[in-house]
């Protein structure tokens, strides 16, 4: 007899062992055709897996929030199977989900083209249209490799050959195809539905070493419903429009080139936008009693060694010898701030010490992983290290987060998620200190009221943290600030205080960001605001443009007022149609065009236009200059 609990608390028993199929189909034949897979204890399965003990389960169907997983696993393999259909000899090699999809590495002479993504998808329908049953076999580890192997599917076979001997040996056939896979899987095809497309081609080597050969990447997206996967690839569209590179030539903002791989060139616009954030950032950290300092670029290994991050980011740092000695390239701060915290003698009166920096770093990111602003080998964090006893970890915290949400709504981002993350699997320091550690941060987020999700094993490799998540105007999350509540670090770098007792005593180090990095962060800004900034941050605020040579004197004037009011404006006295420059400082996302013609010079006014207006207004200039002068203030000016 076998005695199955269903997520309602009811139970039904069974004279003989069952499959989720069979259980669903006693509930009923509603169930039975929605049923994609199983929940045993918890954990998805197949839903022909056979349950032959007593059991706690769920059917699992397609409004379950966790099957897109199983949907994208199931998308991925049809793909492969329409690949080795279309393009016999091609090689598969992994296919995992990724982020709102999927992709598969393919091994093959010739290059896929984006033409090859529509046979592809047609005939991913086909399979579907099959209804081909999916099945599990479990084969002996010898005869697998020599399978894959006389089929050519060489990389198949070496996977296998990773896999840990005390590990079963899966395969899923659908149809004429069979694949190495752990599953789950849906029972059949016919149950992927036709939500789904093929986004992209891309290369990636295989198993992400640079030394390995170059694999052909094919990207797909998979919703369980057509009006989700149309609301994403219309996002996919806004995010293309929105792309920070393609924003950032039209702007002028800056440009990226191989001579300096992963670093950013600035252009005179684009700096101007970096340094009115970064003197916003200051302001605010000074307001809150951080005090700012400056570290060294480069700094022996023995501090690496000492902290734990050689041993831990090694790989990720730029070195070089000097005199017998092997200096690094910082890829991060922490360890210099503990350096300044340790010259002198420090009270507990003088606690919490909130050490800032706008400190370069350098990581050595693999060529493939590069992308735009969002990912460098060259860039600044706004970091800061709050040194404070255990008694002062909540009133930090709670202050801390005031301040980053804060921030985040002065740069127009409401939307936030809260993540903690407890300890790695890999990490330093004993158990005792970090339930210590993850008990203090638990009750400093308790005391501050947030909300958050739990994200298992995802701390830093030095203590617990919250990681801060921001939703911008598309509904994309970025992953930007973090608090970490770190025990080991003091002790690693024998940092202490003298207490109230007169005796030595460790800080905690809280280490925290808001932005994460300047570049990353204002590559999201042109994102969200899709390049039209609100005016306190743009760097171009007010173009003045005349309309006949005759306004050129009265232009000269308007555009030295403005900017004596302390507006970054520019002048254009181009002997160009004025329809021509409207369109061009458009295109640029000036948020303001002066207009100036005849009649504007002789009476003393300006035609004022706003980026993505169709109108516009008639103001006397001083009117004109004292409303921009107000709107260009900024949050700070409000406050």
């Amino acid at each position: 007899m076998v005695a199955i609990t269903l997520p309602d608390g009811s139970k039904r028993e069974f004279d003989k062992p069952v499959s989720g199929a069979d259980v669903a189909a006693d509930i009923g034949p509603g169930l039975a055709k929605a049923a994609l897979a199983v929940r045993v204890g918890g954990e998805m399965k197949d839903l022909s897996t056979v349950i032959d003990a007593d059991a706690e389960i769920a059917i699992v169907t397609a409004k379950d929030e966790d099957t897109l997983e199983l949907l994208r696993h199931d998308c991925a393999h049809v793909m492969a199977e329409a690949v080795k259909e279309l393009f016999p000899g091609t090689q598969v090699t992994i296919g995992p989900n990724i982020e709102n999809g999927f992709y598969y590495d393919f091994a093959r002479d010739e290059p896929f083209v984006p033409e090859d993504l529509e046979k592809i998808e047609a005939r991913m329908h086909e399979i579907v249209k099959r209804d081909e049953p999916v099945t599990r076999e479990v084969w002996d580890r010898a005869e697998a490799i020599k399978f894959f192997k006389d089929k050519g599917e060489h990389y198949k076979a070496e996977i296998i050959e990773g896999i840990p001997g005390d590990e079963e040996v899966s395969l899923y056939r659908q149809g004429d195809f069979i694949d190495l896979c752990r599953g789950p899987h849906l029972p059949s095809t016919g149950k992927l539905g036709k939500a789904f497309k093929l986004t992209k081609l891309a290369g990636a080597y295989w198993r992400g070493d640079s030394k390995n050969e170059m694999l052909q990447r094919i990207y797909g997206t998979c919703w369980a419903e057509k009006k989700q996967l149309k609301a994403y690839l219309h996002m996919l569209e806004e995010a293309e429009k929105r792309d920070h590179r393609r924003l950032g030539r039209e702007m002028s903002l800056f440009h990226l080139q191989d001579v300096a791989a992963g670093a950013v060139f600035w252009h005179p616009k684009g700096w101007t936008l970096y340094r009115t954030l970064r003197s916003y950032m200051r302001e605010r950290l000074n307001a809150e009693g951080y005090i700012e300092v400056n570290t060294p670029q480069m700094v022996d290994r023995v501090l690496w060694e000492a902290s734990g991050h050689w041993d831990k980011f090694r790989e990720h740092m730029f070195t070089s010898d000097v005199e017998d000695k092997v200096l690094g390239l910082k890829p991060m701060n922490c360890p210099c701030h503990v350096q300044i915290f340790k010259q002198g003698i420090t009270s507990y009166r003088d606690l919490p010490i909130r050490m800032a920096e706008f400190g370069a770093c350098h990581r050595n990111e693999p060529s493939g992983a590069l992308h735009g602003l969002m990912r460098l080998r060259a860039f600044v964090q706004d970091d800061a290290h709050i040194f404070c006893t255990e008694d002062q970890i909540t009133s930090e915290t709670q202050a801390f987060c005031r301040l980053l949400q804060s921030v985040y709504k002065d740069l127009g981002f409401e939307d936030v998620i809260v993540k903690f993350s407890d300890r790695p699997e890999v990490r330093a320091g004993s158990d005792e200190t970090w339930d210590k550690a993850e008990r203090a941060l638990q009750d400093a987020t308790t005391a501050t009221g947030l909300e958050t999700e739990l994200n298992p094993g995802d701390g830093a490799f030095y203590g617990p943290k919250l990681d801060f998540v921001l939703r911008d105007a598309i509904g994309r999350d970025w992953q930007c600030g973090t608090l970490q509540v770190d025990f080991v670090l003091p002790e690693r770098l024998d940092a202490h205080y003298i207490g109230e007792d007169g005796e030595k005593h460790r800080p905690v180090m809280l280490h925290r960001a808001i932005l994460g990095s300047f570049e990353r962060f204002l590559g999201i800004l042109i994102e969200h605001y899709a390049g039209k900034f609100p005016l306190w941050l743009a760097p171009l605020q007010v173009v003045v443009a005349t309309i006949t040579f005759e306004a050129d004197d009265y232009a000269t004037r308007v555009h030295a007022a403005l900017c004596e009011a302390g507006l970054k404006a520019e002048l254009d006295i181009r002997n160009e149609k004025i329809n021509y420059k409207i369109r061009e400082h458009s295109v640029a996302k000036v948020p303001i065009i002066l207009v100036i013609g005849a009649k504007e010079a002789a009476d003393g006014t300006v035609a004022m236009r706003r980026l993505g207006g169709k109108d516009q207004e008639n103001l006397v200039l001083k009117e004109a200059t004292a409303r921009l002068q107000e709107e260009a203030a900024g949050p700070l000016a409000r406050t």
